[in-house]
């Protein structure tokens, strides 16, 4: 119990009110227009802390649009000033990391611990976008006929597209969003509706880093929204984590409307228990897993 005492967006002090997750669209955490919401719930206790909407198609449609629109300046921006701007979010993550784990841990169940390890394992791919400059370095080759040489540059693709799972709402989104944006693109998050507070407060953090408007938009909802998504003609690249029948479904849809598309499915993590394994000990570990 004691991990859930603060519950850092204090969601489920009876005295409030439940509240519904805001989208964030064009820099500005805005409230849905929708009349279908989710509730989210603690698995600790199974006690509502939020509802999450499911945006409308105009929602989806105005988050695409911005984030095109910011593009066009984005994709100008300099390296050393996208760089600087992660430098400025990896900084701004490490002050509120402890915040994150409590949040983390109210909206996934699990232990606090636990809970900070998934922020932990985002704050470091988003020190790895900081280093972006050396990562999408070309290349060049002399002479590779008479009187021709070859070079290669890397190029931004527009507006990125990320579809997260529930199970780890911290480290997947900052696998995705930090990288696509210091590479020059822009991009849409549609989070897990489980949890969605987490990636909610991570986008806020983005926009306290000095992130300019439009580069993130964070849209809630099922998979009516993400399915806007996969067909928009506007969204070129999807990224996914998740099961096997929703990575299929993905990959189908989003190749068959001509877009790059990576769908990470089925992962499993085991526990093998050893003959001498400590009983307590193993079951604590396992639950608290």
């Amino acid at each position: 119990k004691k991990n859930f005492k603060k519950g850092a967006l204090k969601m489920n002090d009876q005295t409030s009110p439940i509240k519904t997750v805001p989208l964030l669209i064009n820099g500005k955490l805005v409230e849905s227009k929708t009349s279908t919401l989710i509730p989210v719930t603690n698995p600790a206790n199974q006690e509502v802390i939020a509802n999450v909407p499911c945006a409308t198609e105009g929602e989806v449609e105005q988050a695409i649009s911005s984030a095109k629109i910011a593009f066009e300046t984005w994709r100008n921006t300099s390296v050393g000033d996208r760089a600087r701007l992660m430098l400025r979010y990896q900084h701004l993550l490490k002050e509120h990391h402890d915040e994150l784990g409590e949040i983390v841990a109210q909206e996934t169940g699990k232990n606090l611990e636990d809970a900070k390890g998934d922020v932990w394992r985002g704050i470091e791919v988003v020190e790895h976008a900081c280093n972006i400059a050396s990562l999408i370095m070309g290349e060049t080759v002399e002479n590779v006929a008479r009187k021709i040489d070859c070079y290669s540059i890397t190029q931004p693709l527009g507006v990125c597209v990320g579809i997260t799972p529930f199970n780890f709402p911290a480290m997947i989104p900052l696998w995705m969003f930090p990288m696509a944006i210091a590479c020059g693109n822009t991009f849409v998050l549609k989070p897990s509706e489980q949890d969605p507070l987490t990636p909610t407060r991570l986008g806020e953090l983005f926009l306290e880093a000095g992130a300019p408007d439009g580069l993130l938009q964070i849209i809630h909802g099922d998979k009516g929204v993400v399915n806007k998504l996969l067909v928009h003609k506007d969204t070129p690249a999807i990224s996914f984590v998740g099961s096997v029948a929703a990575g299929e479904h993905i990959y189908r849809t989003g190749t068959q409307h001509l877009k790059r598309v990576q769908a990470l499915a089925g992962a499993k993590n085991h526990m093998v228990i050893m003959p001498d394994a400590q009983k307590k000990q193993v079951i604590n570990n396992l639950l608290g897993s």
